[in-house]
Order: C-alpha cells, then structure tokens, then sequence
C-alpha cells in the first residue's frame, strides 16, 4: 500500500476513478460517494487518500473523511473487481479505521456479501443504516400540489441564494456527518457539475420576506443511468419553519418537476432511524430499495 496522501497525482486519481467505474458497473452499486469522488481533484475537500498498488497499478482504494465536532471520521473502500479476493479490501480497512481514530466508521454501499464478509472478518458491527427509497414516476399518480396560504415556491435564482440555502442547509443538518457543515464550495462545486440544472432546485419563501428561504428541495438527474434516473437530491427545511409541512409540499414539487422531464423513476437517500423522514416519504408512495451501512469497530 502507498502512503497516505491529502492529495493524489492527477494520474493516480484518473486511474482511481477508472478503478471506481469497473467497479460501480461490476455491482451495480456505487463504492464511494460523490463528496469522496470529488474529493479526489478537490484541493477544497479533506480527505485523506490510501491506494494500494498492485504490479504498479491501482488495485484497490480508500477514502476517509476526517472527524468534525461530534461526527466520526467516515471511511469509504473499493477494490478493482479483478483484484478481489487477495485480502486488498480487509488490508484498506482495517488501515483507514485506524487512521481515522476513536470511533472511525467505514461504508459498505449497498452492504454487499463481500463488504459483510470483511466486517465478520475484522469484527466489525453496523454503527448507521442509510436507506435508499425509490417509486415510479411513470405507472403511478402523484398527489396535487398544493401550496399553502403564506407559501411561495420559486427556483434557483443564482449565487446571490446560496448564502439562504447555505444557512437553511447547515441548520437542518447540523447534526447529519455528511450533509452537515456545507461551505460556499460544497454548492460551488456541485453546481459546476454536468447534472445541475437550477430549474431542478426549488426554494420556499414567505412572500412578505422573499430574500429569505424557508426550505428547499435540490433535485438531480442520473444521465449515465438507462434511462436515466431522478434524485430527490438534499430536502432541507429551516429548523424555524417546521410543522408547516414544508417537506411534503417541496418534496412533491420536486417530484412533479422530475415527472415531467419524463423520467421514470426517482429515488432518495434517509437514514433508517429518521422516523419522521420516512413516514414522509413512504407516503408518497417511496419503498426501500436497498441499504448502505456503516461498520466501526468501536
């Protein structure tokens, strides 16, 4: 294994990502998340990066986020689907959990056989489950959006609303490891991305203060899927503004909007345990599809 880097050679994290494709098509599942994947040319994004090399080539590949305030540090692991079953997978690990210190967790997407394979090896336990829920969009209604009296829906109008989004994110977020936390660069970022489209982001503000946002839903379509596949990206609704139902009424614009580009499913990540949020979205007409799950050894 090479030594730890905060940054990859531009060489090396083009052969990672390379090595993250085979291994998304040999799955069916994505290893590493879109922050990690960022993280691999971001100079903005800390993270510390493990490839372990194999005849002078990537065979497998570690991502770990360091710990933030009460939020352990997240590893995520990939290995090159030809190089399995040499001991890569264990090794990156059992290397990023010590690396990432006290209470260091490390994602198995999708909890695959050999992801639970390698937790039962190293006596790894399930710390967090994160759900993936999805519904069609094609063969079945959605409700009538309704917007209530002192509500007004609008999209993304440009940076000059990221500093609202921002405030409303961090806020409905601060207790979430990931999605917590967000900076200028994190929307930045994403908005520079091929999928962004500001009429997919939708905010709601009271009209009597419109400058200030009371949730928003940020929708994203997956164009490499067939066909391609919409996201109930980021709901996150002002901590201040809660009990209006504003969840419900953002999340089903969003949907509608997603319908009507014609695609024929969505799906939405929630945490298992967030009672509230999957009550929501069972609702309207959301299952689970299948389970990301965080092992630590602590």
């Amino acid at each position: 294994m090479s030594s730890p880097a905060d940054r990859l050679p531009a060489e090396t994290a083009g052969v990672v990502r390379e090595l993250i494709e085979r291994a998304t098509a040999a799955d069916g599942v994505a290893p590493i998340s879109e922050q990690a994947v960022l993280s691999l040319t971001a100079d903005d994004i800390e993270a510390r990066h493990f490839v372990t090399v194999r005849d002078g080539v990537p065979a497998g590949y570690a991502n770990l986020a360091p710990a933030h305030g009460d939020h352990p540090a997240m590893a995520e692991v990939v290995v090159d689907p030809e190089r399995r079953g040499q001991g890569i997978g264990s090794e990156l690990v059992r290397t990023a959990l010590a690396a990432g210190g006290p209470g260091a967790r490390v994602w198995a997407h999708g909890d695959l056989p050999p992801a639970k394979a390698v937790a039962a090896r190293l006596g790894l336990r399930v710390a967090r489950e994160l759900w993936q829920m999805r519904r069609d969009l094609a063969t079945t209604e959605l409700p009538e959006l309704t917007v209530p009296d002192g509500l007004e829906l609008r999209t993304y109008a440009g940076p000059a609303d990221d500093a609202e989004i921002l405030r409303v994110n961090n806020a409905a977020f601060s207790w979430h490891p990931e999605q917590g936390g967000w900076t200028e660069r994190d929307i930045a970022a994403r908005r520079a991305e091929s999928w962004f489209d500001p009429e997919g982001l939708f905010l709601a503000v009271d009209p009597a203060d419109p400058d200030r946002v009371l949730g928003f839903h940020w929708t994203k379509v997956h164009h490499d899927e067939k066909p391609p596949l919409g996201e109930v990206y980021v709901v996150g609704v002002d901590p201040a503004a809660q009990g209006r139902g504003l969840g419900r009424v953002l999340t089903l614009a969003g949907l509608r909007y997603l319908r009507d580009r014609g695609l024929p499913q969505v799906l939405l990540y929630t945490e298992a345990d967030n009672t509230a949020a999957v009550h929501t979205y069972t609702k309207l007409g959301f299952a689970p599809a299948h389970v990301d799950v965080a092992y630590t050894a602590g």
